[in-house]
């Protein structure tokens, strides 16, 4: 007799309500067990693979790819009865069928928000790992994020990294149309799967009301002027593929789409990581009071270091970048000042002095703007920030920053610089007290030793939060960390 359960979207980093499904790795029919990876979403934050929570085989997915859906919203049926379990042979480590996962514990979520820009390359990787509590015998676990009935009782559980949503803590405004998981029915079972336009062949209510295909086949779609709308998928479940379109393409009536006209107009949606990012810069720019200083010097000692540092073999396989000793100079001029690596507590009515630093180096990326932070920045050492730096861009380039990455950050460094202008007035990274952008460096004419000559010269702007940081403590900052890359020797000294 079929068992089927539906997983419902968790949430997978503290404040959560929706997300996108961007790729389904499973179809219908496909044998799953307990940690496989079944779907990738996109959140405010980052991209997220969820693994399946049970053994079993997959009868329906409930979502289609490009749909936004809330937290609480199931996404997928699996038939986990004996007989459906039995299909292949059980993994290391997976759960049997009928038993279920128990619930993360609260410490594993994590979020994050996202502001600017960094330009140092390399790879990096990121590591979760499996947790196995025991149970008592004689407490029964209901599965989090899975609709059905409680799981029997059992001595030992695998756990899945990220899941457990957490009931009552979200709130979200109510959102137009009738998408799924849409309206005053989130968090409820629809009451007929979402069926993909090309199982569905008759415009039901159940029906999906745009065409399946993958987010870069729907780019591509749109660059060559096909309307996916016209086209039939070939891939698995009538998945609209890059074969299609650059078939359709070829023949004129399928150019359906026009390219937006001069003069015309386009909208695009606000969602993922521009959607966050809005609600983030307006909140911070709103709630903390904002003054920003410029400095401007001559960086040309700096940048001789930084050759010198890339001859270095402790720097093999790294290229060292001048908002590296940035960075270093930056949180030598906290350890000078505390006061500037704080935060407002509005509720406690306090301000929190943080004696560590969470660096954040401002991201853009394909997806948005991104403030990933080096957790404990100031403990590293000067090769071991470089490596951290171009790990943290390289992860945030691909879209693979995990939430944790985003959270908790105490003091941020934007590189406006790469895009070729002098500086800007940035804002805050929401529960920061400051933010340092970094120019261009460029030659120009500058007073050296008494005579005019042409130096490498940048310019700097230190934004603060003026409820916690006066005028005189905020210049005090910008002027030793101007001093330190004026003079590289001074990090030494102050170090």
């Amino acid at each position: 007799m079929a068992d089927v359960k539906q997983f419902k979207l968790p949430d997978v980093g503290e404040g959560l309500t929706e997300a996108d499904i961007v790729s389904w790795k499973v179809k219908p029919g496909d044998v799953v067990t307990v940690n496989q990876v079944i779907v990738e979403i996109e959140t405010a934050k980052s991209l997220v693979e969820l693994p399946s929570p049970f053994d079993g085989i997959v009868t329906d997915l409930l979502v289609s790819e490009g749909q936004s859906v809330d937290v609480g919203t199931p996404i997928i049926a699996v038939d986990v009865s004996g007989e459906a379990a039995s299909g292949g042979p059980e993994p290391h480590g997976a759960v049997s069928a009928g038993s279920t996962p128990a619930e993360t514990a609260p410490g594993a979520q994590a979020a994050g928000v996202g502001l600017a820009e960094v330009n140092d390359p390399a790879a990096g990787t990121q590591a979760t790992e499996d947790l196995v509590p025991s149970v008592p015998e004689d407490e029964t676990a209901r599965e989090p994020g899975i609709e059905g009935s409680p799981a029997p009782k059992i001595e030992r559980q695998a756990v899945l990294v990220g899941y457990g949503v957490k009931l009552g803590t979200t709130t979200r405004r109510a959102r137009k149309g009738g998408r799924a998981g849409g309206g005053s029915g989130a968090g409820r079972a629809p009451q007929e799967p979402v069926t993909p336009p090309a199982a569905s062949g008759n415009g039901a209510s159940g029906s999906v009301d745009r065409p399946l295909a993958k987010p870069p086949v729907r780019k591509l779609a749109k660059d060559l002027g096909v309307d996916l709308a016209a086209l039939t998928g070939s891939g698995p479940e009538g998945t609209i593929t890059r074969a299609d379109v650059q078939a359709a393409a070829e023949t004129p009536a399928a150019m359906s789409v026009p390219m937006v006209p001069a003069g015309g107009e386009e909208r695009i949606p606000i969602r993922g990581v521009r959607k966050h990012t809005a609600l983030a810069v307006s909140s911070s720019a709103f709630t903390a009071p904002h003054v920003t200083e410029f400095l401007q010097i001559d960086v040309t000692e700096t940048m001789s270091a930084v050759q010198r540092l890339r001859e270095l073999p402790e720097f093999e396989g790294m290229r060292p970048s001048p908002l590296l000793l940035v960075a270093k100079a930056l949180m030598l001029a906290v350890a000078r000042h505390p006061m500037i690596n704080s935060s407002w507590d509005e509720q406690a009515q306090e301000i929190v002095v943080k004696h560590y630093v969470n660096l954040g180096i401002a991201a853009a990326t394909g997806r948005g703007l991104l403030v990933p932070n080096i957790k404990d920045a100031h403990t590293l050492s000067l090769p071991g920030l470089a490596r951290a730096i171009s790990e943290l861009a390289a992860t945030a380039r691909d879209g693979k920053t995990p939430p944790a990455d985003l959270a908790r950050g105490t003091i941020t460094i934007t590189n406006v610089g790469v895009f070729g202008v002098d500086t800007g007035t940035p804002i805050l990274t929401p529960g920061e007290t400051a933010i340092l952008a970094l120019g261009q460096v460029k030659q120009a004419p500058w007073v050296h030793e008494g005579e005019l000559a042409v130096r490498q010269v940048t310019t700097l702007a230190l934004s603060f939060d003026h409820r916690i940081v006066d005028g005189d403590l905020g210049s005090a900052v910008l002027r030793d960390i101007g001093a330190m890359l004026t003079d590289p020797l001074r990090m030494l000294a102050w170090g």
